[in-house]
């Protein structure tokens, strides 16, 4: 007992009594050093004992008390970790953890200062504190900035100066549209003497699309977004469609309140729009296993799993992976309560399986570019009514003297009979005449034939030819043919008339086959001939059929000729062979009227007074089809129409959210383990969190607007916390993934909430949000660093300093590209495939996938639009994250090996040599040519010192180039883009060289 009371005299350090809190200093060590077994996991929990709770602390257990408010010695916590006896010590020595002297010093000084106990600070509701007072009242331009301030005061650190208007005006454009400014952009700012020009800069980037562009970016990133399934197969998908909408919706600054329900839940919105329902792609965005061996309800679960984990980590900040398997070790998450958020996504008809079954529910979209198509050819449409109902309003008062020319043809009947001399078949059938003038085939009966029929002509002039195929009682079912069915098929028909030597072949694109039933015509089928001639006849066994053939030059003074009629048919199927028909001719005129000439004819042998409103129709149709104007009108708004639906036809599918009526049972999992179920449970959230006001089965559109409440403790912590994170590199909270017990406490814990609730209390407005932050005197300020802040602030968490940090490499390439003039600005569309090494796919996918690179402009877009494989990701991008889970912080690299990148790939090379192009089309004089690349580049003019190098520089460059114009010419080749062939070569490449030294300096890399 003395060697204890002697330690306690030891660590009972009075220099901690008045400093400890904690939520700063208990709190942490208790997670970490004894929240393994006294903490909320039941199953790894000893003695029944919990460390994390205030009853578990403070409540006795036989008389003794694992903390005793004042009185450590009393404290059996204290007493163990003071312990130097192995069976009493804690942690215990098997544990492999052990507590230094300061934090067993601390843990005693709280107990003797009055163990005060809070609860974690994550789970209470933030409320707006007042901004504090501040002994450099001139310094804050926003309230947040007092909070900076404070704490810089605290530390005796003073604020940097504003950064220069170069260095601002870059430092917004990247953060704010991932793009340089311009030339004319940055010279614009630095001649507006106004008060407000910076704030006029700020608002102009918040207006612009790349605004949209550029912050979709780490969404994509949280919604784990690309264009392919990923594991072994990796197939495609098509779910750039809401990659668009997120773009669209940032760039209309969708209130966050909104984009979360609408992602999360929009398709159980009331009345749920095509957007709404699309924007719940998101949840879907998660990996899809196509491998064959795959068991389709594990792949289930695993979906489920990752739709559940990923809302966690996006809008509450918590590790809930874990829980999967039992209660979490830190958190007051159970496994129950797990499981009881999992049910919320559990209600889908997704069942598992590979290929389009794994795609549904999904949806047809119309991309916004489609949309635009679809709308000027509708203007065109609009246009070409008009047109046609102008015409036609002018061709009214014509339609008499059109008629005229049929009277004399309207005449019944208008098919002469020929009454065949002779018949033969190349085949060996017999043919021969019935009492009725028929023709009947017998005998053998062959797929294929060739009848020969001569007979002479009845009239002047052959215009057509009919052959009229008739029912016999002696084929199967009194049919039409010789079949087993009685069916008439012939797949191929070919007719030709001959009048001594000469021959007429047959038109028959534009013939139609006509039934003859119970006397009125009908249509019937008859393909359009192929290329080699052979037209399709086919009619049922209880139907006639008729086959009307133009010829391509009618036969003229034909009257008592003898022809020869010559009828090739073929059919796959042997057998089906007309078996009794009738040759006609006609001299009716040859107006091509298709498959209702004989409804046409006869209409208009009715007097326009006694003709039905069919008639009418049939003959204006046929009058108005006449009129050359009139056809071409109709033939090009046929193919408007034609386009556009095929425009809708191509139309991408993306994956969405759907619920079923009758959903499946949610069961808890033993070990995450598909097939071993345990209790079940219902739709719920964890006790530690805000209750929903809808306490019967609530659903996915519950829980999303449950996020979303402004009593919810997590959601505007966690985007608030996001946002910073964008703008100064690091979140006032580090661990921007984990708000948990284990996660890093704020550095700015007051500003945090201050944000939090002004986030909602905007309305959830982000570019709020994103001005505030970018117009405060924190962000303004430079980004040197004075020996007191880097002893004090090395990774600039008081921000005593502006931000600056390496660009991402997607955003690398894209300030190439539009400082080199090569950028293709324009939003959205289909994923675009740029440089890469050719067989990048191929090693990692066994061979199955070819990487195809495009050409043109599509090697030219945006960053954002490059095609994202999900096991082989871009390979330019060198930082990204992987994008096969969800993602709020990815890393940032300093290293020097992404100089293999940017001084190697196609990309930085052609990027480096259209630079050099611009800078020698724009400026006559070196040294003015060196001057702009290095503005395109770092938003600066050099010094005289620098611009003195980089000219040293290029006069060397472009004296190797002259010794060795093969090697220009090499360079001058790099990158599909067209090189300017007036320009000389050795300089043109010596430029090359220099934009590639200028493009890759840290100040050109960094923001």
């Amino acid at each position: 007992m003395l060697r204890l009371a002697t330690c306690f005299c030891l660590i009972a350090s009075p220099t901690f009594a008045a400093d400890v809190d904690f939520d700063r200093d208990i709190r942490p060590i208790l997670s970490d050093k004894c929240a393994h077994c006294h903490g909320p996991d039941a199953n790894t929990r000893e003695a029944d004992l919990r460390l994390d709770t205030r009853e578990g602390l403070f409540a006795k257990r036989d008389g003794i008390a694992p903390v005793v408010p004042h009185r450590p010695k009393q404290s059996e916590l204290i007493r163990r970790i003071a312990s130097t006896d192995p069976d009493e010590q804690m942690p215990p020595g098997d544990s492999k953890l052990s507590l230094s002297k300061k934090q067993i010093a601390l843990l005693t000084a709280w107990v003797e200062s009055g163990a005060e106990w809070r609860g974690h600070w994550a789970f209470d509701p933030p409320t707006k504190p007042t901004p504090p007072e501040v002994n450099d009242k001139t310094w804050p331009k926003t309230d947040f900035d007092r909070f900076i301030l404070e704490k810089l005061e605290s530390e005796l650190l003073k604020p940097q100066p504003e950064a220069s208007k170069e260095a601002l005006i870059r430092r917004v454009t990247l953060d704010l549209t991932g793009l340089p400014p311009t030339i004319a952009e940055i010279d614009a700012f630095l001649a507006d003497k106004s008060k407000d020009a910076y704030r006029k800069v700020v608002e102009r980037l918040l207006k612009s699309d790349s605004y949209g562009e550029r912050m979709a970016w780490d969404w994509l990133d949280a919604a784990r977004y690309a264009d392919t399934n990923g594991y072994q197969g990796d197939r495609e998908r098509t779910m750039w469609p809401w990659r668009d909408w997120v773009i669209e919706s940032l760039n209309n600054n969708m209130p966050f309140d909104d984009f979360t329900v609408w992602q999360l839940a929009g398709d159980l919105l009331p009345e749920a729009t095509e957007q709404q329902k699309l924007a719940t792609g998101f949840c879907r965005n998660h990996m899809i296993n196509g491998e064959g061996g795959r068991i389709a309800e594990e792949n289930r679960i695993e979906y489920v799993f990752d739709q559940t984990e990923t809302m966690a980590t996006v809008w509450m900040g918590l590790t809930m992976t874990c829980s999967r398997c039992h209660d979490h070790k830190f958190d007051p998450i159970s496994k129950k309560e797990y499981f009881q958020m999992f049910a919320f996504f559990n209600r889908t008809p997704v069942n598992g399986g590979g290929g389009d079954p794994a795609m549904a529910p999904n949806m047809q979209i119309t991309p916004a570019s489609t949309k635009l198509r679809i709308a000027e050819m509708q203007k065109k449409i609009a246009t070409a009514n008009r047109t046609i109902s102008s015409r036609r309003a002018a061709l009214t008062g014509q339609q008499d003297a059109w008629e005229k020319q049929f009277a004399s043809k309207a005449k019944w009947p208008l098919w002469s009979e020929l009454a065949p001399s002779s018949m033969t078949s190349q085949n060996g059938q017999d043919l021969k005449t019935l009492d009725d003038g028929s023709i009947f085939v017998s005998g053998k009966n062959p797929a294929t034939d060739t009848y020969t029929i001569k007979a002479p002509s009845r009239i002047k002039t052959i215009t057509a030819v009919k052959l009229d195929g008739i029912r016999h009682e002696s084929f199967t079912r009194g049919g039409i043919a010789r079949s087993d069915s009685g069916n008439f098929v012939l797949t191929g028909f070919e007719l030709q008339v001959t009048r001594g030597d000469k021959s007429t072949s047959v038109e028959i694109a534009s013939a139609k086959a006509n039934h003859e039933q119970k006397g009125h015509p009908i249509a019937n089928v008859l393909n359009d001939n192929q290329s080699n001639g052979w037209a399709v006849l086919k009619s049922k066994w209880d139907s006639d059929v008729a086959g009307i053939f133009y010829l391509a030059d009618p036969i003229e003074n034909a009257d008592g000729t003898q022809l020869t009629i010559t009828m090739k048919h073929n059919s796959p199927h042997a057998a089906h062979n007309v078996g009794r028909f009738r040759l006609s001719v006609t001299d009716k005129p040859a107006v091509k009227l298709g498959e209702k000439d004989d409804a046409f004819l006869a209409a208009i042998g009715v007097p326009r007074i006694d003709r039905t409103p069919a008639q009418k129709k049939v003959v204006a149709e046929r009058f108005q089809n006449s009129d050359t104007e009139l056809r071409k009108q109709n033939d090009s708004l046929k193919k408007l129409n034609e386009q556009i639906g095929n425009l809708r036809k191509n139309n991408p599918r993306v994956m969405i959210m759907q619920d079923v009526a009758n959903y499946r049972k949610t069961h808890m999992l033993t070990r995450g383990s598909y097939n071993k179920l345990e209790g079940e449970v219902t739709t719920a959230l964890p006790s530690i969190l805000p209750k929903l006001e809808r306490a019967d089965d609530p659903n996915r559109l519950d829980l999303a607007q449950w996020l979303v409440d402004k009593k919810h403790p997590l959601t505007a912590r966690v985007t608030a916390n996001r946002i910073w994170q964008q703008f100064f590199g690091t979140g006032l909270v580090k661990t921007t993934e984990d708000f948990g017990v284990q996660g890093e406490k704020p550095s700015h814990p007051k500003l945090l909430d201050w944000l939090a609730v002004e986030f909602v209390e905007s309305g959830w407005d982000v570019k709020a949000m994103h001005r505030l932050i970018v117009t405060s005197a924190t962000y303004r300020q430079q980004a040197a660093i004075s020996k007191d802040a880097l002893a004090k602030d090395p990774a600039n968490r008081l921000l005593s300093r502006g931000p600056r940090f390496r660009l991402p490499s997607w955003m690398i390439r894209d300030v190439g590209l539009a400082a080199s003039g090569l950028l293709v600005d324009r939003v959205g569309g289909p994923p675009v495939q740029p440089y890469q090494p050719e067989g990048v796919w191929a090693e990692a996918t066994f061979g199955k996938k070819r990487y195809k690179q495009d050409t043109g402009e599509k090697l030219y877009r945006r960053s954002l639009y490059t095609f994202w494989r999900r096991i082989v990701g871009p390979t330019m991008f060198f930082d990204v994250a992987k994008r096969q889970t969800c993602s709020v912080r990815t890393g940032r690299t300093n290293t020097p090996l992404h100089a293999l990148t940017t001084l190697n790939d196609i990309t930085f090379v052609e990027i480096a040599r259209a630079l050099a192009e611009r800078v020698l089309e724009a400026e006559g004089e070196p040294n003015k040519q060196i001057e702009l690349a290095f503005r395109l580049a770092t938003s600066r003019r050099p010094k005289p010192q620098e611009a003195a190098i980089l000219s040293s520089r290029l006069k060397m460059l472009e004296k190797e180039f002259k010794a060795n114009p093969e090697e220009a010419a090499k360079l001058l080749k790099m990158g599909e883009s067209p090189t300017n062939e007036r320009l000389d070569a050795a300089k043109h490449a010596a430029m090359t060289g220099l934009c590639q030294l200028i493009l890759n300096l840290d100040e050109a890399l960094s923001n």
